[in-house]
């Protein structure tokens, strides 16, 4: 069998087998679980599951899964339930029964969100990326591994993330990804060293060998190239010291690509290499004899025993090796046909080139067949897949929408709700707005009735004050009448007692015999005449003079004044004579002067007229 053949077979095997075994913690036996309490046996049941898993008993695996996912709801551990359905996951998908897978993935899930723990979540949505990766969906691979990673960030869980980055490891050299390959190979092995799960931390070094050729390839560095046999030297001595907790296939798989290594990058003529090639090769199929699912594994150390044989010119062993392989891979009952055309293919050419046609013709034709198959085998297989991932597509955009609707209907809920509290609080701020303006209608009402008030007692205030300042100017006016008759009053006594004295100079200076005695008597009777005149001429109304004025045709002199104020008081001709020392005569003569001023008729009375104006 050619070299590169091989290198292809070797390193599928790698991939498939370490996805298969990743998973034995601490492997008991099942006369265990007659021993703990039902709270405790999930967990085992778990951990049973998965060393049948390992060992390729999938129907035994499964069984123990589903044994330990039903005990763990009754007992409400929704965190080992999802474990035991991540673990029917896995087999499912290695078994290649993806609609199982899809429904157990599911499952997980759904428990794990009705738990809300992290751990169960991020099992969960381990399982979902189990799924994906059984039916190639890259991008679903990376999402549910970077939310189970963000699931862990609230609660460590070193296996758990062990496993997720080898999933990302995976998935990176699939790509050939080969910064992603380091990463991932680096950081899933330290997290397997904080576990006691051997087999696991024995694919991380196998993976770690990967990243190493990997890195040589790029750089043909000699370091790098060792290290390659130095991870998987780590992996080998694992199984040495832990051979009940390191999967036999894991072991296996690490002396193949040991055997690849020294068949790979050493020279014909090493036989140093050629030695520990043989050796590794012969280890992985002794020790993968009778081992269930072991037919791929022992294939590839018989094509590099084969390739060897060739190398020394030994055809018949060269031969034997290659009709070995083809009988452990046909035994299957449905064999590993990519495996099988590989060595197929090889015993054709191994026939052709030592000129036997016949069997060379003959293989080839097997070679034929088996594409066939295998091309079938594919086609079924990928419209499995194509159809398992358009239902889990159909399903998730099922759920999106229901989620969406139900999204939309609370959305619709709280709408309502925020309607009905709006309206309350609308209802509420009607009530405190008609209360509010109830409240302020009655304050104005009362306001207005204040300020009515106010408003009256303010009129009446004023009115108060007019009739007060009325008052006052009455009292004002009543106070200058009075002294305008006063002063009237003291004008006539003044005027008179001028007048008195004025006689008495004529009467001293004719040299007449005055009887001075006769004139005081005479003066202090007129005096008393007037002061009851004056008390009268007081009363006069103070209008009285301007009235007469106004009425006058004529000016009236200050004489005729006086007359007409005594001729308004009432008194007669005889005392008006007396009190102004002139003749009733002179009376009569001014009363007939001053009606002709004031313009009065033959037959008017000045009398009357003149008491009529006050």
């Amino acid at each position: 069998m050619k070299l590169q053949v091989f290198k292809k077979i070797i390193f599928l095997i790698g991939v498939s087998l370490c996805f298969c075994a990743a998973n034995a913690q601490t492997l008991l036996d099942s006369t265990a679980l007659d021993k703990i309490s039902e709270k405790d046996k999930p967990a085992l049941l778990s951990q049973l599951a998965e060393r049948s898993r390992i060992n390729g008993d999938y129907k035994a695996a499964i069984a123990r899964a589903q044994q330990g996912a039903d005990l763990a709801l009754k007992v409400k551990n929704p965190t080992e339930a999802t474990k035991a359905y991540a673990a029917m996951t896995s087999v499912y998908s290695t078994t290649k029964q993806f609609a199982l897978s899809k429904k157990a993935s599911d499952t997980s899930l759904s428990i794990a969100q009705r738990s809300r723990q992290p751990i169960a979540l991020a099992y969960a949505y381990y399982a979902q990326a189990l799924f994906y990766s059984a039916i190639d969906n890259a991008e679903e691979i990376t999402k549910y591994c970077q939310l189970a990673l963000k699931s862990l960030g609230k609660k460590d869980d070193p296996y758990l993330s062990a496993k997720i980055y080898y999933q990302l490891y995976m998935l990176s050299s699939r790509r050939d990804d080969v910064k992603n390959v380091n990463t991932y190979a680096k950081a899933a092995t330290e997290n397997a060293l904080k576990t006691t799960d051997y087999n696991l931390l024995s694919n991380c070094y196998i993976a770690l060998s990967v990243a190493a050729d990997y890195n040589y390839a790029s750089t043909k560095s000699d370091v790098l190239r060792d290290s390659i046999i130095y991870y998987l030297n780590k992996a080998q001595n694992l199984y040495r010291q832990y051979p009940t907790s390191v999967a036999k296939k894991t072991y296996a798989i690490s002396c193949i690509n040991s055997a690849d290594y020294y068949l790979r990058y050493f020279s014909d003529t090493d036989q140093t290499a050629k030695a520990n090639a043989i050796r590794y090769a012969g280890m992985a199929n002794e020790v993968m004899k009778g081992a269930i699912n072991g037919e791929e594994v022992r294939a590839s150390s018989l094509g590099i025993l084969s390739e060897y044989a060739k190398r020394d010119k030994n055809f018949v062993m060269a031969e034997g090796y290659l009709q070995e392989a083809y009988s452990v891979l046909i035994s299957k009952k449905v064999p590993y046909y990519y495996t099988l055309i590989n060595v197929v293919t090889a015993l054709s050419n191994f026939y052709e080139q030592r000129g036997n046609y016949e069997k060379a013709l003959e293989f080839q034709k097997k070679a034929t067949e088996f594409n066939s198959k295998y091309f079938d085998e594919k086609r079924t297989l990928n419209a499995q897949k194509l159809e398992v991932q358009y239902e889990a597509e159909k399903k998730n955009n099922e759920v999106k929408l229901l989620k969406q609707s139900e999204q939309y209907a609370q959305q619709q809920k709280y709408l309502y709700i925020g309607i009905a509290i709006a309206s309350i609080l609308g209802l509420i701020f009607m009530f405190r707005s008609y209360h509010f303006r109830l409240r302020y209608s009655l304050q104005r009402e009362k306001q207005l009735h204040l300020e009515k008030q106010d408003a009256e007692l303010q009129m009446k205030l004023e009115k108060e004050e007019q009739a007060r300042l009325k008052a006052e100017q009455l009292l004002l006016e009543s106070q200058q009448q009075q002294l305008q008759k006063e002063v009237m009053a003291s004008q006539l006594q003044l005027e008179h007692k001028k007048e008195m004295l004025f006689q008495i100079k004529e009467k001293l200076s004719d040299n007449h015999q005055l009887n001075i005695n006769k004139i005081w008597n005479e003066e202090l009777l007129l005096d008393n005449d007037f002061e009851e005149a004056k008390f009268q001429i007081q009363q006069v109304h103070p209008e009285f003079f301007s009235l007469l004025n106004q009425r006058a045709q004529q000016k009236l002199t200050a004489l005729d004044l006086k007359l007409c104020a005594y001729l308004h008081l009432k008194m007669d001709t005889k005392k008006i004579a007396q009190i102004m020392h002139i003749e009733a005569k002179s009376v009569r003569m001014s009363r007939y002067r001053i009606k002709q001023k004031l313009g009065l008729g033959k037959g008017e009375d000045l009398n009357l007229f003149l008491q009529g104006m006050g």
